[in-house]
């Protein structure tokens, strides 16, 4: 089965742009304050591109929204100006950094800051739109999904890991790259618990808030055998293996 993508770039395009009638019916998206404009714009490139992938041909995408091509790249110059702007108020955007302060304050329990972060993190940020773009930003080999990991999820894992290590006693590993890997043992299952859910439309009796609660226990029950084993792994010398004679 193609991709919307692949099917947007095929004869079937025709099927995904307005009709005269409708176009003319948005067409009022064109006499807006340009400030308001270009907010419609941006919100309906996130739906547009959610929904046809990144390789959706931007004419598609002005009928969709209701102005001439000319119009759009007059808001934005290039296809990669919208994007980077898709990117920052879709992608990026919804993140809240008082997650990040919230996640360190030790006056409250860790699990309680972990089921409270993942529950508003799966509501406000892994909805069907964003991780459909920010698949199809990964298949299209643009930057919008390493620069969120990056800019963002990286802080992220840190602070989960080193919160983790505080609230077991135990020195987290020195190595930042190590400290990403154990979080993502707990953030990379709930983001999967999101595609499936939203992407792969997996049915299951076990609600959102359970399944949370479930890799949140594991995640705190593994993590500080994790931190001990790494610890004791890293105090050993390493030999060379033996050459062969």
């Amino acid at each position: 089965m193609k991709a919307k993508s692949d099917l947007l770039a095929t004869k079937r395009q025709t099927s995904v742009q307005p009709r005269p009638a409708q176009a003319s019916k948005r067409r009022p998206t064109s006499r807006l304050p340009a400030a308001e404009r270009k907010a419609q714009i941006l919100a309906k490139a996130f739906e547009f591109f959610s929904e046809y992938g990144l390789t959706a041909q931007t004419r598609a995408l002005a009928d969709a929204c209701g102005v001439s091509q000319r119009l759009l790249y007059s808001v934005f110059p290039s296809k990669a100006a919208l994007i980077d702007a898709v990117y920052e108020a879709n992608i990026a955007g919804p993140f809240k950094a008082v997650w990040l302060v919230k996640l360190r304050d030790r006056s409250i329990p860790l699990q309680q800051r972990l089921l409270s972060f993942y529950q508003e993190y799966y509501d406000g940020v892994l909805t069907r739109k964003w991780l459909r773009l920010f698949l199809y930003a990964s298949l299209a080999e643009v930057e919008m999904a390493p620069a969120y990991i990056s800019a963002v999820i990286r802080t992220l894992l840190e602070t989960i890991v080193d919160e983790t290590a505080a609230d077991a006693g135990i020195a987290p590993p020195k190595e930042a790259d190590m400290r990403q890997e154990i979080g993502w043992l707990l953030h990379g299952n709930l983001s999967h618990l999101a595609i499936r859910r939203h992407v792969y439309r997996n049915s299951t009796s076990v609600d959102v808030g359970s399944a949370i609660r479930l890799h949140v226990s594991a995640y705190l029950a593994a993590a500080p055998m994790l931190f001990k084993q790494y610890a004791e792994d890293s105090s050993r010398p390493h030999r060379l293996p033996a050459k062969t004679p």
